[in-house]
């Protein structure tokens, strides 16, 4: 990943606007700053949440708070607690998550 033309800048993720996204069940809310081609966001699931499809995005991704479980498409199985991350390339290995007590992530792709 390169960074460019992306002045130097803060965040405050309270001011971001939340939008809810699709889920399985439970519900899934995503504050988003977009930076030329790189997306960050903050990211909120309920307890309760299961991902409604199979994801093949490249993710930087940080465990903040709650306990997110990550299945991986030749069964293999992650569990993330608070200060644990993953990363995985685009299209290198599907992966869905659950988050049964729900999550808080902070996620760069």
């Amino acid at each position: 990943m390169k960074l460019h033309s992306i002045p130097f800048g803060t965040t405050d993720w309270a001011r971001v606007p939340r939008e809810e996204k699709s889920a399985q069940a439970g519900q899934a809310f995503w504050r988003t700053r977009q930076f030329g081609e790189l997306r960050v966001r903050m990211v909120e699931y309920t307890p309760g949440y299961v991902s409604d499809h199979w994801c093949t995005k490249g993710h930087i991704l940080l465990c903040l708070s709650g306990e997110l479980h990550t299945e991986l498409a030749d069964g293999r199985c992650f569990t993330l607690t608070p200060g644990m991350s993953y990363q995985v390339a685009d299209q290198a290995e599907p992966h869905r998550s659950t988050a049964p007590q729900g999550a808080t992530l902070f996620i760069v792709d």
